[in-house]
């Protein structure tokens, strides 16, 4: 019997996502969560990832009932959770004034709400085990603000709150709750941007660079060890040195 714990990484198959898969299968066994139908975005992953032992899993992680379906699946099939990646995420930009409902639901629903879909699934699991690590994927944005994104900003800046908060509730039982805050990484979503925009982004980075997503899964994947048990409610930043407080 495979004795690696198990890891689940929700948008697991985005660009963040994936790198952390692959960082983490060193060490665990991985499920990848992203929405279904997305075949072509799935045999891409599996591509990427050449025979490592991860899994893709079919959810859709703003709503709470299916998630509740996800884990249980996943205890019936591969065990117990040990690991859980809160990396799924979207952008509705518009400023306040002409941001819709709809927009604002949508962020909060993906971006936050997730989180305590998932966290509610798996963490009293975790503490009657004694064994667990949460990290959530805030952004430096949520610490800086940025201009057309107050729902993505609100749901980012809310997740902290949130591992703050369960991390204090965990502790005593060998959980810990991180969050890690990434600046501008080279993903998809930040190749759409236009050029001179990347560029001004990419001047006010003092090392000179968009980060890339390996950048990030090694943060993600030194809190999820099994040595790290002593780092609980952080906030990694991993933007380059675009922010920096004390």
């Amino acid at each position: 019997m495979d004795c690696k714990r198990l890891a689940v990484v929700t948008g697991g198959i985005g660009g963040l996502g994936t790198a952390i898969c692959a960082r983490l299968s060193r060490q665990h066994r991985v499920i990848a969560v992203d929405l279904p139908g997305r075949d072509e975005a799935v045999a891409a992953f599996h591509a990427a990832l050449d025979g490592r032992d991860v899994h893709f899993m079919p959810a859709d992680v703003g709503d709470f009932d299916d998630c509740a379906r996800l884990v249980a699946n996943i205890e019936a099939h591969h065990g117990p959770l040990d690991v859980l990646v809160n990396a799924a995420g979207i952008t509705r930009d518009a400023t306040l004034r002409k941001m819709t409902r709809a927009q604002w639901d949508a962020v909060l629903g993906v971006d936050l709400h997730s989180v305590f879909n998932l966290c509610r699934q798996v963490v009293d699991g975790m503490c009657t085990r004694g064994y667990g690590r949460i990290v959530n994927i805030s952004s430096v944005n949520a610490q800086t603000g940025q201009f057309g994104q107050t729902n993505y900003a609100a749901a980012k800046a809310g997740m902290h709150g949130f591992s703050m908060s369960l991390a204090r509730e965990t502790a005593r039982y060998g959980v810990t709750v991180n969050s890690v805050a990434p600046g501008y990484i080279d993903t998809t979503m930040t190749r759409a941007i236009r050029e001179d925009i990347r560029q001004q982004i990419i001047a006010g980075i003092p090392v000179g660079r968009m980060g890339q997503p390996d950048d990030i899964a090694r943060v993600v994947d030194f809190l999820c060890a099994e040595d790290a048990g002593y780092l609980t409610g952080a906030l990694i930043p991993v933007n380059g040195g675009q922010f920096m407080s004390f």
